[in-house]
C-alpha cells in the first residue's frame, strides 16, 4: 500500500509538513514505560508553562479547523485533545503498547500522530476531500458518511479511516491485540513544523527499533514528493 496527500491539500495547505513510516513486526507483548514516561515528563513541563491551546502546534490545528469550516474548539485534532486529557488526568488509559508510546510522543510534540492497520486498509490511503459517499465506522460500531468536502483519509474501497482530518481515526484500521503491520502518520502547520517532524518521527522510529527492534525509514513528504510507498 501507499499513502498521499491529494493536490488540493498542498494547495490548500501549502505550510503542512508530513512525516510518515510503516512497520512490521508489531506486538502487544512489550513494556514502554520508559519511553511513555519520558514523553509525558516533556509534555507536562510544556504544559506548566502554558495551556495547550497556547501551543504553537495546536494554534496552527486551530487555524486550519477554522478554515475548513470547523469550531475549533467543538472539533480538535487528536493531540490537543490528549494534552486536554492529560493535563486533568496526568496520565492516559493504555491501550496498546505502540498506541500507549505514540500518544506520548503526540503529546510532547502537540502534533497528532495517527497510526493504522495496514491489514486493514485497502490498497493506499489518501487524505482528499471527501465526496460525501465514503463510508467511516465509528469505535461504537455505527456507520457514517463524511460531509461533501471534509478531509478524510480515503483508501481504495472508498473508505474513510479518519473524519475532520486530524480530529478522530475510524475503528476499522484501529490496533489491536492481533495487529503486526502498522502505518504511521504525523502532520504539524506550525512555522517550525519542518525541523519539529523530522524529530518526531526519528523518536518514533528510535522507538521502535528499541522496543520492537524493527527498523524503519521515515520520510518527509511535501507537495513535489507527495508519496510514501512503504
Amino acid at each position: 500500500m501507499y499513502f498521499v496527500h491529494s493536490p488540493e491539500i498542498w494547495s490548500t495547505h501549502p505550510e503542512l509538513v508530513a512525516g510518515v513510516l510503516h512497520a512490521d513486526g508489531i506486538t502487544g507483548q512489550v513494556s514502554v514505560d520508559g519511553p511513555v514516561a519520558a514523553n509525558y515528563e516533556v509534555a507536562a513541563s510544556r504544559l506548566a508553562g502554558s495551556s495547550e491551546g497556547e501551543l504553537p502546534e495546536i494554534q496552527a490545528w486551530r487555524r486550519t479547523f477554522s478554515k475548513m469550516g470547523l469550531k475549533p474548539t467543538q472539533y480538535r485534532c487528536a493531540s490537543e485533545s490528549l494534552l486536554r486529557r492529560f493535563k486533568k488526568e496526568r496520565s492516559l488509559p493504555r491501550i496498546h503498547p505502540l498506541i500507549d508510546v505514540c500518544n506520548a510522543i503526540s503529546m510532547a510534540y502537540a502534533i497528532p500522530i495517527a497510526v493504522f492497520d495496514t491489514a486493514n486498509v485497502a490498497d493506499f490511503l489518501e487524505v482528499r476531500p471527501a465526496t460525501g459517499d465514503e463510508t467511516y465506522l465509528t469505535f461504537s460500531g455505527e456507520t457514517e458518511n463524511p460531509e461533501p468536502g471534509e478531509v478524510i483519509f480515503a483508501d481504495g474501497a472508498r473508505r474513510a479511516h479518519a473524519r475532520r482530518w486530524t480530529n478522530r481515526q475510524s475503528g476499522l484500521s484501529a490496533i489491536r491485540p492481533e495487529t503486526s503491520s502498522v502505518l504511521i502518520v504525523a502532520e504539524a502547520l506550525h512555522a517550525s513544523a519542518g525541523e519539529d517532524v523530522p524529530r518526531l518521527t526519528a523518536a518514533v522510529a528510535d522507538v521502535l527499533a528499541e522496543v520492537w527492534s524493527v527498523a524503519t525509514k521515515p520520510a518527509l513528504l511535501s507537495a513535489e514528493a507527495p508519496r510514501y510507498d512503504g
